[in-house]
């Protein structure tokens, strides 16, 4: 017994010796349970709505007034003109996540309410996010029908025909899966990464061979290409048994995927070697890793779209990778998004690729000389 307490009294000691430690078992849990607490949230409000007015009268300007109140729907104008609704238009809205509902108001819209005639109303989601998409398609309906009451007297005399665009199933692994793949990829780079050079620093291999004419970023380097192509390999498993076993639909480009995964890594290999900077053994380097993908997983859209977390969260959103990788993914898989669509995204990923893999470099370099 004695030598049970003599032997939890060193393991203690040990830890509490170890401030670094202690940052990362007391002070992260506590940060992200706060961030995470508000970041998690189920329900779906705020959601991107485009208007297509083809009547463009007092009473389609009601409506779009109703679906204004509350906290359902962040409308974005645009008036158009003609018969037809274009389509394209809509399609590349949803594809550059600008939208994710459209309400369509046909051209003779106030003169069949003002005859008490039926009038048909259209509405169309982005079913990439099934939860969302129907969601939204249910707000929608229940303010159109309690207009519809309120202007006429009587019951409603509006058809809403709904439809969902990129996912006319509506179904839930269609949305969760390519957001799986993101993570996967996210956290086995980094923490392959972090943990190899660690583990090699720790067994006294790395300054062994830091003393050979190699120079340090040329090995370093040869270290990051081998876990990126490891990375890669993991992803392309991931992808199969997506399509393979759960049936999720390909919609885009495999070689415009690969290359823009292989621009993400310069992000999360940049991090893994920054976080092999900073900490001294595999256990700190596991547990910042940890803790930092779960903060990037949890504000990147994967569970919780991000016009639902508070206001104040939203804008720390906008310095996380993941955010841009997982709109890229999804916007392949299911929305066949091409680069034209995701640019954006793609530029964003590109100053934080560089950005991170340079000042990695140059800080480990600085460290090994």
């Amino acid at each position: 017994m004695r030598s049970f307490l003599g032997l939890l009294r060193k393991e203690y000691i040990q830890v509490f010796r170890d401030r670094f430690m202690l940052r990362l078992i007391f002070i992260m849990p506590v940060l992200q349970l706060l961030v995470l607490g508000y970041a998690i949230n189920t329900d779906v409000k705020r959601i991107p709505l485009d208007v297509y007015d083809y009547d463009q009268s007092a009473l389609s300007r009601q409506l779009v007034q109703a679906l204004q109140g509350g906290d359902y729907f962040a409308p974005i104008f645009r008036l158009t003109t003609g018969a037809q609704t274009p389509l394209w238009e809509l399609d590349h809205r949803f594809k550059d996540g600008h939208s994710e509902m459209a309400i369509i108001i046909p051209s003779h819209f106030s003169e069949r309410l003002e005859q008490k005639d039926s009038v048909s109303i259209g509405l169309v989601a982005d079913g990439s996010d099934a939860n969302a998409a129907r969601t939204g398609i249910g707000y929608a309906t229940q303010i159109v029908r309690s207009y519809s009451r309120q202007v006429t007297g009587m019951e409603p005399l509006f058809e809403v025909r709904s439809s969902f665009l990129f996912n006319p199933e509506s179904e839930s692994k269609y949305f969760m899966i390519p957001g799986v793949v993101v993570t996967l990829l996210t956290m086995v780079s980094m923490m392959l990464t972090a943990m190899s050079i660690v583990r090699e620093r720790e067994m006294g291999t790395l300054e062994q061979v830091l003393v050979t004419p190699i120079h340090p970023v040329v090995l370093l380097m040869g270290k990051v290409t081998a876990l990126a192509i490891l990375a890669l390999v993991e992803m392309s498993i991931a992808l199969a048994v997506g399509m393979l076993w759960f049936g999720v639909p390909f919609a885009g480009s495999l070689a415009l995927l690969f290359a823009l995964s292989g621009l993400y890594l310069l992000t999360t290999l940049g991090l893994g070697m920054l976080f092999s900077t900073v900490t001294s053994t595999q256990q700190q380097a596991m547990f910042m890793t940890w803790f930092f993908s779960i903060f990037t997983m949890l504000t990147s859209g994967f569970f919780t779209p991000i016009s639902n977390m508070p206001g104040w969260l939203q804008p720390i959103t906008i310095v996380n990778p993941m955010k841009y990788f997982m709109v890229i993914v999804r916007g392949i898989i299911m929305k066949g998004s091409t680069l034209a669509d995701l640019w954006p995204n793609v530029i964003a990923m590109i100053i934080f690729g560089f950005t991170l893999f340079v000042f990695s470099i140059l800080r480990f370099h600085k460290r090994a000389a």
